[in-house]
């Protein structure tokens, strides 16, 4: 496998060089280069934020079909807790999980309580240290610390996110109770993101997913309608309680585990705020941070239906309803099945260089040439702002005279001279 794979994909033939989304990266991983966009593979973190913003629809997500199901003798679906907010209240949601039977798979997975389990784990770690605890449930925003708060990685939660915790379940009960091998159990991921879809390929904090692939919700949602009106529900395949139901939303896990000092951001560039502010300590008691590169977290996925807002009042409702449920007992489970078994370590694709001083020499550089451009982040460069532009100068990508307002302003100061 190459060193980057994305889920998040740039289709040429649709991009006409606008500048939207430029201005939406948030690790400035996107440059127009000879009237198109193009993506730098080592910053992206699949956020799909420029998905929301391109007006061609340019961009799009890799995502596996149905098809995929036929390479496996026994299937298992893992819906994102996401989904249940695409349906409105008054939908059967054990039926809407038992159209995954009709779609070819074997076997569903009720995501919600593998994040039940992950409340009372993670509850229990974070009780047993005062630090600052930083969620992994998004994995954009855990590349996004990769790559641009390498000072707070020590503080992201070590533990997996429900969908490889329910994956690393299902297999290892199919395998003791079917007696199927490993390599014929195919458990696929209804994805709600792109950087869901990548983080089963390419995932942090352990070698290998247990997920074998992803199917997108938007590509489903129409098949899973129409065999809505036309089944018999077979299995209770629902087991969740309010605390599942409500990590498909912001704010989600921090209620599911109890807890009180915490904050719950959702939208890019709101999390880059708190970002920073914690990283500066300007928040020195905060125990718990809880970051989703979409509004709404899980429910604003660009591969949902559902508008954000809709979907996050409507899985606030279920947790409601679930509420008069009897509490779900849970027992302790081990290590291998919660927990990351390698450490990650900082993205150095924001280094000038490796050597310190040679680095120290080129930040000098970068500055001198941004303080001769114009500073208004116009995009006609190709890059994002006149910063970014200036860091792809000094790092011999580009050339100064592809400023358009530089180059204006000597042609007026040219022709007034004559």
């Amino acid at each position: 496998m190459a060193k980057y794979w994305h889920s998040v994909t740039l289709e040429p033939d649709y991009c006409n060089g606008c500048t939207h989304c430029l201005d939406g990266c948030p690790t400035e991983a996107i440059r127009i280069i000879n009237g198109k966009a193009k993506i730098i593979d080592e910053r992206c973190i699949d956020c799909g934020e420029c998905l929301k913003v391109c007006p061609y629809h340019a961009k799009g997500a890799l995502s596996d079909n149905l098809d995929i199901l036929k390479n496996y003798k026994y299937t298992v679906a893992l819906p994102a807790i996401s989904l249940y907010g695409q349906f409105p209240i008054g939908y059967d949601l054990n039926k809407v999980l038992n159209t995954f039977l009709h779609l070819g798979f074997d076997d569903v997975y009720d995501i919600g309580y593998a994040a039940e389990i992950l409340s009372d784990y993670q509850k229990k770690v974070i009780k047993e240290d005062d630090k600052l605890h930083i969620s992994t449930y998004c994995p954009a925003i855990t590349r996004l610390i990769q790559i641009r708060y390498q000072g707070l990685i020590d503080n992201i939660v070590k533990l997996e996110s429900p969908m490889e915790v329910a994956a690393r379940l299902m297999r290892k009960k199919i395998m003791k109770e079917k007696n199927f091998k490993p390599e014929e159990i195919g458990i696929f991921y209804i994805s709600q993101c792109p950087a869901k879809i990548t983080s089963a390929k390419v995932p942090i904090g352990i070698e290998k997913s247990c997920v074998d692939g992803s199917l997108a919700i938007d590509k489903l949602y129409t098949k899973i309608i129409k065999l809505y009106d036309e089944i018999e529900v077979e299995k209770d395949l629902l087991k969740s309680s309010s605390k599942g139901y409500n990590w498909g939303r912001v704010g989600g896990q921090s209620f599911s585990m109890g807890i009180d000092d915490y904050i719950a951001v959702d939208g890019i560039d709101e999390v880059i705020s708190v970002l920073d502010n914690i990283e500066i300590g300007k928040l020195p008691n905060l125990n718990f941070f809880e970051g989703y590169a979409c509004v709404g977290g899980c429910v604003g996925g660009p591969l949902n239906v559902e508008n954000s807002f809709v979907a996050k009042n409507r899985i606030r409702k279920l947790s409601q309803v679930a509420k008069e449920k009897n509490d779900i007992k849970l027992i302790d489970y081990p290590k291998e099945i919660i927990e990351w078994n390698q450490e990650i370590k900082g993205s150095d694709v924001m280094k000038l260089d490796n050597d310190f001083s040679k680095a120290i020499k080129k930040m000098g550089e970068i500055e001198k040439i941004f303080q001769k451009l114009p500073k208004i982040n116009c995009g006609a460069c190709g890059a994002p702002t006149c910063h970014a532009f200036a860091e792809d100068i000094v790092k011999g990508k580009t050339t100064i005279d592809k400023c358009v307002v530089l180059n204006s302003k000597k042609r007026r100061e040219s022709n007034e001279s004559v």
